[in-house]
C-alpha cells in the first residue's frame, strides 16, 4: 500500500512539474520540444504495451493503467505526426 502511495506523489508531481515546463515554453521552441515529446511517447508506448501485457496476478490495475497509457501515448504519436505533416506541407512549393 505505502508503494502505491508513493507512485501516486509520483505521478501528481510529474503532472505538475510538467505544466509548469509546458507552459514556460516559447512558441519558438514548441515544434522541437513537441518532436522530442513525441520520441518519449514511442518509449512510453513500449511500457505501456508491458504494463497492459502484463501477469494480471500482481493486480487487474496494472493491466487497466498499461492500456490507458497505451491509448494516450498512441494518441500523442499519431496527432503529433498529423501536425509535424502539416507543418511540412506549408514549406511545400505549389504547382501551378
Amino acid at each position: 500500500m505505502e508503494y502505491l502511495v508513493l507512485l501516486l506523489a509520483l505521478f501528481v508531481i510529474s503532472l505538475f512539474l510538467g505544466v509548469e515546463l509546458i507552459n514556460k515554453v516559447p512558441p519558438n521552441l514548441h515544434t522541437p520540444l513537441m518532436s522530442g515529446c513525441n520520441a518519449i511517447s514511442g518509449i512510453t508506448m513500449v511500457g505501456a504495451v508491458l504494463a497492459a501485457g502484463a501477469e494480471q496476478e500482481i493486480t487487474p490495475l496494472i493491466g487497466f493503467l498499461g492500456f490507458v497509457a497505451l491509448v494516450l501515448s498512441t494518441t500523442n504519436v499519431v496527432a503529433g505526426f498529423m501536425v509535424t505533416h502539416r507543418m511540412l506541407a506549408m514549406f511545400t512549393r505549389r504547382s501551378k
